[in-house]
């Protein structure tokens, strides 16, 4: 297969098409992480705490998930998105009298944002007389509760369309929109992303919903849900959550959209999934992005780690380019023949992805080369398959090497064991600095940018036998 697997926090990228040199780009819109990051694969919150939400006030984060350990809502502070404590209390120790609490336990996917007067709490539960799940809102003066449900019934609750489940907020230009999944998979309907006009407290829908996205990919397995919208660089990006939340397949998806309303183009592949994180964290999903220490935007996100059991919380930088989000942790794949190729062939390749492949990466000067976001500064592993047909003098299997350079400086060779046309993998490592450049261990502060990789042949290079070419 013509890919590329490498950590989306590499400096490395695909370059536009018809470019002849590697260009500066725009630097990002948000400094380096603070030191005290962890690696994403380590949980923050080692214990059940699930469909996480965060909001910061006076330099303490809140976070709150979803009901265990006897508490409808879970609450947690940091001062660093880091090192948290877990409070024992219930901050939402009374539903709604809409809601039905049998069974018990059913309380979901909470979201708390400041209203100006105090705090407002979302949250999903069963509604007593449709019996579907719907959203209530609930008030209290402090972040850190407790929080008094309001209104007489639901705040969202269609339902026809199967109710309504995780509702998140977005606020723009003095308005405050409420996102929203109708729940449709309780009953074999589409599930769709909603975007509805909210009061500023947020306890009164003030317009009609708006549908954004719904389920239409073959990963997201019939259900979208967990909606999470922010805006960067002039552009909208929804996040989302996909498939069934108890399995290993569930993930984390993107689309984005020039208008708050859409339309929404979704991304190609998810952004987390179990294979991106290499089985560390399964089920990645029920996200929130918060802007942490020193401006950094983070993502914050539940899963399973070796545990099963239990979906925990984990915290990872996030960075955007072109509206695009990349996480650092998450590997994502390029492909070669979506890159700018020089002096080499994009043919046809049965199951290859996309049925092409590039090849004949055969002269002094063929290269491939990306453009590749990094979502925050450290050290990244960059991971090729490939196929390698290289014949020695004597026409026998050869090794074969191809130079790797980052933002036009050398970073070392990478060597590839004959591997037939069956494909074999090959690694580097280096850390991206400040100005997107490799080195050693630079670390710390730092402005991410967009970063030209690229792989030449190497003088050391096999020749080429006849038959399917090399595919980096």
């Amino acid at each position: 297969m013509a890919a590329v697997l490498l950590g989306v926090s590499a400096c490395l990228a695909a370059l536009p098409a018809g470019a002849v040199a590697p260009v500066p780009a725009a630097p990002a819109t948000r400094t380096a992480p603070s030191p005290t990051a962890p690696s994403p694969t380590t949980p923050v919150i080692d214990e059940e705490f699930a469909d996480p939400d965060v909001v910061a006030v006076g330099g303490v984060f809140h976070a709150y998930a979803t009901n265990a350990h006897g508490r409808n809502i879970q609450h947690a502070t940091s001062t660093d998105l880091v090192r948290w404590t877990v409070d024992a209390t219930d901050v939402l120790p009374d539903v709604g009298a809409w809601v039905t609490l049998d069974p018990p336990g059913r309380v979901w996917a909470p979201e708390v944002f400041d209203n100006g007067d105090g705090f407002t709490l979302l949250y999903t539960a069963r509604d007593r007389a449709g019996g579907r799940q719907c959203v209530g809102a609930a008030l209290a003066s402090s972040p850190d509760g407790p929080f008094r449900p309001v209104g007489e019934g639901p705040l969202v609750c269609p339902t026809e369309d199967g109710g309504a489940i995780d509702a998140s907020v977005h606020t723009e230009n003095g308005t405050r929109n409420l996102l929203w999944k109708s729940d449709g998979n309780c009953c074999l309907k589409d599930t769709w992303i909603h975007l509805q006009p909210v009061s500023w407290d947020g306890t009164r829908v003030t317009g009609e919903p708006v549908r954004l996205i719904k389920q239409d990919r073959a990963w997201e397995d019939r259900v979208v849900e967990a909606p999470t919208l922010v805006r960067r660089n002039g552009r909208y990006v929804l996040l989302y959550s996909a498939g069934d939340y108890r399995y290993d397949g569930y993930a984390t998806g993107w689309a984005t959209a020039d208008s708050i309303t859409g339309p929404y183009v979704k991304g190609d592949l998810p952004l987390l999934t179990t294979l991106s994180f290499s089985g560390a964290i399964a089920g990645p999903g029920g996200q929130d992005v918060v802007t942490g220490p020193g401006g950094q935007d983070r993502i914050l996100f539940h899963g399973r780690g070796a545990d099963r059991s239990r979906r925990m919380l984990y915290v990872a930088d996030l960075g955007f380019a072109d509206g695009r989000p990349v996480v650092r942790g998450s590997k994502a794949r390029h492909e070669a023949e979506l890159a700018r190729v020089h002096r080499a062939t994009v043919r046809q390749a049965r199951d290859a992805w996309g049925d092409r492949a590039v090849g004949h990466i055969d002269e002094p000067d063929s290269s491939v080369e990306f453009r590749v976001f990094a979502a925050s500064p450290g050290p990244h592993t960059l991971s090729v398959r490939y196929g390698n047909g290289s014949l020695d003098a004597a026409g026998a299997p050869a090794a074969a090497t191809h130079r790797l350079t980052v933002n036009g400086a050398d970073a070392g060779a990478v060597a590839r064991t004959p591997a037939g046309t069956s494909g074999g993998r090959a690694r580097s490592r280096w850390s991206c600095g400040r100005d997107g450049t490799p080195s050693a261990s630079r670390r710390g502060s730092a402005t991410r940018s967009w970063t030209p990789w690229r792989w030449r042949r190497s003088a050391t290079s096999g020749r080429r036998r006849p038959g399917p070419p090399s595919r980096p």
